[in-house]
C-alpha cells in the first residue's frame, strides 16, 4: 500500500525526492507558495506558505513523512525566512506525527582543520550557519523530548541533473561551454568534496524511511573530492567540450565587492570554504544505509545534459 509523503520546496532535492518517491509508487505532495510544478507524473503540485503552520498540518496529516527541501535562495534573507519556516515544520511533524526529514548542509560546522564528520560538533562562524545549527539543535530537542521523529542529512555543494544556480561549478558552466574563462571562488586547486544531487535525495528517503537512523545527522555519501577546476573540466570532457582557463576569485576580492553587493557579502563570510581543503568523511552513511554514491563519470554526464 503507498504512503503519503509531503514535499517543502521544488528544487534540486525536492523534484529528486519527489521522483524517487514516485518511482516507489508512492503518493506525493509538493509544496512551493507558487504551487511549481516539478514535472513528475503522479505527484501533486500544491500552492501553500509552509511558513503557514495551520496550513501545513491540514496537508500533512496522515503523511508518512515531511521532508524539508527548501532552500531559500537569498542569504540576505535567511534570517527573516527561516525562522517561521523551521518553527512551521516542527510544528506540523509534531502535530501529525509524520517524521521530519531536513536536508542540511555543512554550513553548521564552520571552519574545521580536517575532513568534516558526524562526530563534530556544530562551531559555525558566520550568522547562516549558526542558523543551520540552530534549526537542526531544536529539530533534536524536539526529538528528545518524544515530541517528533526528525533526521537531518548533510551534504556538500551541489552537481548534477537540475543545480544550475544553485551549485559553483554549474552556475559557470554555461560560460565555459561556450568556451569563455570563468571565476570561481577562493582557491581552485585545493580539494573539495561535491555531492550528486540525487544521492541527497536517496539519502534523505533512506533516513526517513529507517528509524534506526533518526535523532542525528548523516553526511550524503559523496565521490572523492576534486578541486574546483578538476570539477568543472570534468564535466566539460563529459559534455564533448576542451577546458578552460578558470579565475581565482579571492576571499579579499569578495569582500571588497560585498561592500556595494550584500550577497557577495554573505558568501565572502564562507570563505573558508574555499581557502582550505574541504572534504566530508561519509563513512558512517555508506556502512548504515548501504548507499554508495553515484559514479563520478555519469555525474558529471547528467551535470552537463542540463547546462
Amino acid at each position: 500500500m503507498s504512503q503519503h509523503h509531503v514535499v517543502v520546496g521544488a528544487g534540486p532535492v525536492g523534484r529528486h525526492v519527489a521522483a524517487h518517491l514516485a518511482e516507489r509508487g508512492e503518493q506525493v505532495t509538493v509544496v512551493t507558495r507558487s504551487g511549481r510544478d516539478t514535472g513528475t507524473a503522479g505527484v501533486t503540485h500544491l500552492a501553500l506558505d509552509a511558513s503557514d503552520a495551520d496550513a501545513l498540518t491540514r496537508v500533512t496529516q496522515g503523511a508518512r513523512a515531511l521532508y524539508n527541501c527548501a532552500n531559500p535562495g537569498d542569504y540576505t534573507q535567511w534570517e527573516r525566512t527561516w525562522p517561521p519556516l523551521a518553527t512551521a515544520l516542527l510544528t506540523a511533524a509534531e502535530r501529525s506525527g509524520a517524521v521530519l526529514a531536513i536536508t542540511g548542509n555543512l554550513y553548521p560546522y564552520g571552519p574545521t582543520s580536517g575532513p568534516m564528520h558526524e562526530g563534530l560538533p556544530d562551531a559555525a562562524t558566520d550568522h547562516k550557519g549558526v542558523l543551520r545549527a540552530r534549526m537542526w539543535r531544536d529539530a533534536l530537542e524536539a526529538h528528545r523530548a518524544g515530541r517528533l521523529r526528525t533526521v537531518e542529512v548533510r551534504a556538500s555543494d551541489y552537481v548534477g541533473t537540475g543545480v544550475g544556480q544553485n551549485g559553483h561549478v554549474t552556475r559557470v558552466l554555461p560560460d565555459a561551454l561556450r568556451g569563455k574563462g570563468v571565476w570561481m571562488l577562493g582557491r581552485t586547486d585545493l580539494p573539495h568534496t561535491f555531492t550528486d544531487v540525487l544521492d541527497v535525495a536517496r539519502t534523505l528517503v533512506a533516513a526517513a524511511d529507517d528509524p534506526g537512523s533518526h535523532g542525528r545527522t548523516w553526511m550524503v555519501p559523496s565521490n572523492p573530492p576534486v578541486s574546483q577546476t578538476r570539477a568543472l573540466t570534468d564535466v566539460l570532457a563529459a559534455a564533448g567540450r576542451p577546458p578552460v582557463t578558470v579565475h581565482r576569485l579571492p576571499t579579499g576580492a569578495m569582500r571588497a565587492l560585498g561592500l556595494v553587493s550584500p550577497m557577495l557579502r554573505e558568501i565572502a563570510d564562507m570563505g573558508y570554504q574555499w581557502t582550505a581543503p574541504y572534504v566530508v568523511d561519509d563513512r558512517a552513511a555508506r556502512e548504515h544505509f548501504g548507499i554508495e554514491p553515484t559514479p563520478w563519470d555519469e555525474v558529471c554526464r547528467r551535470t552537463a545534459d542540463v547546462a
